[in-house]
């Protein structure tokens, strides 16, 4: 795969960190637990779409834009980190903020992401849910063709074709450091919602016959969609990168057992999973994506999906800047 044809930036502080778990491996005693941490990314406080704006932004450059537009919801950790990307590049930058979370705490609205959009500097728009997002953009991009700008539109979490690249890097990452570290990976665990990141990690793997499964912990749609939407990102990719053959189709997989409520809903297996790796490995996940991916992988623990030795890995795609959002739910009490 020649991914030096594409343009890009840097952004990224790679490699990041593969670590073993030890105090976890050990609490829940079932396989051996490392973790990738792309919540070290740099950017922004960090997170997976650093990687994926390395691509975007490069292409927003090669195609002369003045002005990055893109959306997600309020507490979007892709839209803090777009805003920054646009920031460092003099890119102006517009954002639409969908309500996808109802009935939410005053925190979820005025703090965490929320809170460093408004200090990165950027134009907010809010939409309601349940809106086509895409054409929101879409008009918006109108608007400001109109005012005399060249805009670049980024779909929700930098999930398309070019967006994708950043995780076909990060599969070759993880790869070269399981190599180093002679490490045999069984199963790459991480969550999964605008579908960029899985589909580019699968492509990364397959595309170099790397034969590590990968399994995506849905964060909002069941699993067929999730995996019909995965599938059609992968393909795409697939043939951007311009690789032989055709995608194997079979290389998706989603477990779509712990959306809870809904996208951004918090649950009780959430709310374990954040302090269980934060008060036995010093780490913390967030309250949307990783929270609940994590939750996932600890019941399936539970359950003996994997087997005692094996190896897994979670994939750490960041946002726990979100963390700060949901301070209702995660310590109701004051310390003070």
């Amino acid at each position: 795969m020649n991914l030096t044809r594409f343009p890009r930036v840097n952004l990224t502080l790679s490699a990041t960190p593969l670590e073993f778990l030890p105090n976890l491996t050990k609490h829940l005693g079932g396989p051996n637990l490392y973790i990738k941490r792309d919540d070290h990314t740099g950017l922004a406080l960090g997170g997976n779409k650093t990687r994926k704006l390395e691509f975007l932004i490069g292409d927003a450059l090669a195609k002369k834009a003045t002005h990055i537009l893109t959306q997600g919801a309020t507490q979007s950790n892709h839209v803090r980190q777009t805003i920054a990307a646009a920031n460092k590049f003099g890119l102006k930058s517009t954002v639409l903020l969908e309500e996808r979370v109802s009935g939410a705490h005053a925190d979820y609205y005025g703090n965490g992401n929320v809170l460093l959009d408004q200090i990165f500097g950027t134009s907010i728009e809010t939409r309601p849910s349940g809106l086509d997002m895409n054409k929101e953009l879409e008009s918006v991009g109108e608007r400001l063709r109109a005012a005399g700008e060249t805009p670049y539109l980024i779909p929700g979490g930098g999930s398309n074709p070019i967006g994708a690249l950043g995780y076909v890097v990060s599969a070759q990452e993880l790869v070269a450091q399981a190599n180093e570290q002679q490490l045999i990976i069984d199963r790459v665990v991480h969550a999964t919602g605008s579908t960029g990141t899985q589909a580019g990690f699968v492509v990364g793997i397959e595309g170099t016959n790397s034969r590590i499964p990968v399994l995506g912990i849905s964060v909002r749609m069941p699993k067929e969609k999730q995996e019909e939407n995965v599938r059609k990102l992968a393909r795409q990719t697939w043939e951007l990168l311009g690789i032989r053959g055709e995608f194997p189709d079979a290389a998706v997989e989603v477990n779509s057992d712990y959306v809870g409520g809904g996208y951004g809903v918090p649950t009780e297996g959430m709310v374990e999973a954040v302090k269980l790796l934060a008060r036995h490995e010093g780490i913390l996940l967030d309250p949307v994506y990783t929270g609940k991916a994590f939750a996932g992988l600890v019941d399936l623990i539970r359950k003996g999906y994997f087997r005692k030795g094996e190896n897994i890995v979670f994939l750490h795609t960041g946002g726990a800047v979100g963390l700060f959002a949901y301070r209702s739910i995660l310590a109701p009490q004051a310390a003070f």
